[in-house]
């Protein structure tokens, strides 16, 4: 399946997408800019190589774009093990850096939820009811361009 055929499917039967029954981690990313959110659900398990993502999905309040890099990225880090998870999301991180920020801000938002939900398990293991972890986007939705026009009126 070539990379348009995958967003396309990804666009219209997102993967992962709903709650998740039994989870034991979540996490948040955040566009303060816009309102828009994305919820990550992990259950965690762990076996002799250790913790690694048994099950997960995403809720999103977001554009498409946000709700196709949810599907994307979550089918990445299944069965991940955490340092597999931790890698997957640097590497998001990167690819982004390449990207115009408003076209990055969408998947950041993702990528944050996914690692706030890591970091809420591992805190969770010493402290049971720690509360579920949020992240900030840093990068604006706000083309560069519209942006300046704003501030020019």
């Amino acid at each position: 399946m070539n990379v348009d055929a995958q967003l396309i499917e990804h666009m219209m039967n997102p993967k992962n997408y709903g709650t998740l029954a039994g989870s034991n981690a979540e996490g948040i990313g955040k566009n303060p800019e816009n309102g828009e959110k994305v919820a990550v659900y992990l259950r965690v398990a762990t076996d002799d190589d250790g913790a690694y993502i048994e099950d997960i999905a995403f809720q999103a309040i977001g554009c498409t774009t946000t709700v196709v890099a949810g599907s994307m990225i979550t089918e990445e880090a299944r069965e991940l093990n955490i340092n597999g998870v931790r890698n997957l999301i640097e590497a998001t991180m990167k690819l982004l850096d390449r990207l115009p920020a408003e076209d990055a801000a969408c998947s950041e938002m993702v990528a944050l939820a996914l690692g706030a939900a890591v970091d809420t398990y591992e805190k969770r293991i010493e402290d049971p009811d720690f509360p579920v972890i949020t992240y900030t986007v840093s990068n604006s939705c706000v083309p560069k361009e519209e942006d300046q026009q704003e501030e020019e009126v």
